[in-house]
């Protein structure tokens, strides 16, 4: 469950910072694409927000009988339907929210391995494949567009490590 502190700014306002944050970008690589090019093949699911918001990425607040990978595990698992394999984490952002808290979140790439038909959240959220760049276009939120900038360059070095790697 996330949870909420307060703290003191220096005009001696109490803010609302919302701990713990954890999220995940869902992706796979397109197996019918034309390209040659990996990268072009990659696409990434994002969901609606519930606010009406535009497109973003699952994030949510954590158990605290769970890691922060299985934070964001889950929550892949009930916004967006999907499972897979959790990376090392891409980073953290701190970034105020409509109502001015402050937020942390987390981030990982969540590498999909199964599409589920029927999901908890599926009637309150919309999903939708789409390339790196529909992506960047639709999520109005900088800070994940930075996590994501931050998984296509992860994802770049190891195809090109695995190409010269294959090479030599």
């Amino acid at each position: 469950m996330s949870r909420t502190t307060f703290v003191l700014t220096q005009r001696s306002t109490p803010v609302a910072v919302a701990e713990g944050q954890f999220g995940c970008i869902p992706y796979k690589f397109d197996v019918n694409c034309s390209s040659n090019d990996l990268l072009h093949s990659l696409e990434v699911l994002v969901i609606s927000s519930q606010k009406g918001y535009g497109m973003m990425f699952p994030k949510g607040g954590w158990e605290s009988d769970e890691t922060v990978k299985q934070a964001a595990s889950r929550e892949a698992l009930e916004e967006a339907g999907v499972q897979g394999n959790v990376e090392r984490r891409l980073g953290k952002w701190k970034y105020k929210s409509s109502t001015q808290a402050i937020n942390e979140s987390v981030m990982f790439p969540l590498k999909v391995t199964e599409e589920l038909v029927h999901w908890p959240e599926m009637s309150a959220r919309q999903r939708k494949w789409v390339s790196v760049e529909e992506a960047r276009e639709g999520c109005k939120h900088p800070w994940m567009r930075e996590a994501l900038d931050r998984l296509v360059r992860r994802l770049s070095s190891l195809i090109r490590h695995r190409k010269s790697a294959t090479v030599a």
